[in-house]
């Protein structure tokens, strides 16, 4: 599993004493994936160094740092900071990419445009039938947003000859005129970071606004947390391409991490790490019937991956107090589904997790959002008559087979995988392992 790790806020003398350090300068890091990706890379020891605004100065300017990334909300200051800029932070007016000379001296980079830019490319190769620079050029696309990540993600467009309109709350473009200036776009893509971690699924734009979008052929997000942004997931339900920004993150850190070491990456590389990313933030949820046996496959899953597991009926126990199928029927089904929403959600939003889910957890729309946002749903099947009654409620007052009519044709839609029981939980498990591709 991807833990972000934060960094303890080192002393001058232990940065003094540091021989090379890399790291990713902000202010709230918490939810960084860039440890992982750089541990990949070698750029390490690679730490969140969380600085408050009038610390940013001394730290960039007598850190011992070697190569240092740059996010919200100081990239504007990191350029400022430099001595030397590169042409691509001098048309952005930010840097997120800052490396200490051999004479000391601090170099100004901005890896997001390359980053976004390999992005684009591929998805467009991939999705629209061709490079961007071809598919896009004197094309309308809209840019939700005109921040820092704005600027980098307008030059790439720019360059591949798209005509671009940037939305914002206030101005001459804006969400409330959106449809009626726009809706000829044929790609959108959101830089505000509406929909990332922790608050997700969420989208900048209401689905209304998305359906008017007619022309829309491809959407893409930089926000990398949950794979599935909020804007991804209208663009999956009306059958159109999308991108979420995985692969602009994991580009910009190659980027980055040639010029720590002095090195170069092949753009198979990208592919290969991001591809690894995915999988190993991504998490696995098991569903199917009440007694099918979920909860011991999905521990059994986590002991073979090294991952935490969760089972959402012992996450509702927690939070209501007592158990599940007490709390059902003390307050209801109505009411403990909603409450199983609340945990889902809070679960749903997490990286790297086996998880385990309420068999009615299919009862309630939302919570397919929720789960699929950053995760693979497995449906586990098994005979009904060889189902577990025992501290089922539901299953005893309403009868296994009146569940399965109502819930079944649910669990094959949600799925991404179906297996039938193969004997054991280990059994089980290990096909699972195998069928993903996990490790």
């Amino acid at each position: 599993m991807i833990e972000p790790q934060k960094d303890t806020l080192p002393t001058d003398e232990e940065d003094c004493q540091a021989q090379v350090r890399f790291g990713l300068l902000g202010r709230t890091l918490g939810h960084s994936w860039s440890p992982a990706i750089h541990a990949q890379l070698g750029s390490t020891p690679y730490t969140l160094f969380e600085r408050e605004p009038e610390d940013v100065e001394a730290f960039v300017r007598k850190g011992s740092w070697q190569g240092l990334n740059v996010t919200i909300p100081y990239k504007r200051r990191a350029y400022e900071l430099a001595d030397v800029r590169s042409d691509r932070a001098q048309r952005l007016g930010v840097a997120n990419t800052l490396v200490r000379r051999p004479d000391g001296s601090v170099y100004a980079d901005n890896t997001d445009l390359a980053g976004f830019a390999w992005m684009l490319d591929s998805f467009c190769k991939r999705a629209l039938g061709g490079p961007a620079g071809q598919v896009l050029s004197e094309k309308p696309v809209i840019v939700l947003g005109s921040g820092g990540a704005s600027q980098a993600v307008q030059a790439a467009l720019g360059d591949c000859g798209a005509r671009v309109s940037v939305i914002s709350r206030k101005g001459e473009d804006n969400y409330q005129n959106l449809v009626d200036r726009h809706a000829d776009a044929v790609l959108v893509v959101n830089t505000t970071p509406v929909g990332m971690y922790p608050k997700c699924p969420a989208s900048p734009l209401t689905d209304e606004q998305f359906r008017g979008l007619a022309a829309l052929k491809g959407v893409v997000d930089v926000v990398y947390n949950p794979q599935r942004t909020g804007i991804c997931l209208q663009a999956e339900r009306a059958g159109l391409p999308y991108e979420s920004g995985l692969s602009m993150l994991v580009g910009q850190a190659c980027r980055s991490s040639e010029q720590f070491l002095d090195t170069t990456f092949a753009d198979e590389r990208i592919v290969e790490l991001t591809n690894l990313i995915r999988q190993k933030s991504g998490n696995v949820y098991f569903i199917g019937m009440p007694g099918v046996g979920k909860t011991s496959a999905a521990r059994s899953l986590s002991r073979l991956l090294g991952r935490p597991f969760i089972d959402l009926d012992d996450a509702v126990h927690v939070a209501a107090g007592i158990t599940a199928s007490d709390y059902i029927t003390q307050h209801g089904e109505d009411a403990f589904r909603k409450l199983e929403s609340e945990v889902t959600a809070q679960y749903g939003a997490k990286s790297g997790l086996i998880v385990a889910c309420g068999g009615g957890i299919v009862t309630r729309e939302r919570n397919y959002d929720l789960i699929h946002q950053n995760g693979t749903i497995v449906l586990l099947r098994r005979p009904l008559d060889q189902l577990s009654t025992k501290g089922r409620p539901l299953s005893k007052s309403r009868g296994v087979e009146s569940l399965a009519k109502e819930r079944g044709p649910l669990y094959e839609q949600w799925a991404d995988l179906a297996i039938d029981c193969t004997g054991s939980a280990a059994s089980d498990a290990r096909l699972v392992q195998s069928l993903l591709g996990l490790s």
